[in-house]
């Protein structure tokens, strides 16, 4: 009778250790799921900005490819002149 006590003992703490380390291995699991969910929605957010900036880019070079545009961009951006030229800014 003794022999049977200790068995159901046994039994009772090796399942309690199983699953222990199986909550352990699955809650770690889950954290690094998170991480990597947060990672994935952080590149995701960057890729679309940077989309958005080639898309901008590309306009901005379509517009540029007239020499008169491209002269008042570098004026207005640059603040570039001719030479012998007076150039005043007027900043509102």
């Amino acid at each position: 009778m003794r022999l049977v006590r200790l068995d159901k003992r046994f039994w009772v703490i090796v399942t309690c250790i199983i699953v222990a380390f199986t909550v352990f291995v699955v809650g770690r699991n889950l954290l690094h799921a998170i991480q990597i969910r947060s990672d994935i929605r952080s590149l995701e957010r960057e890729r679309d900005r940077y989309r958005r900036r080639i898309a901008q880019d590309c306009a901005l070079l379509e517009e540029l490819r007239y020499d008169d545009r491209l002269e008042r961009f570098a004026r207005e951006r640059y603040r570039m002149q001719r030479r012998g030229e007076t150039v005043y800014i007027v900043e509102e």
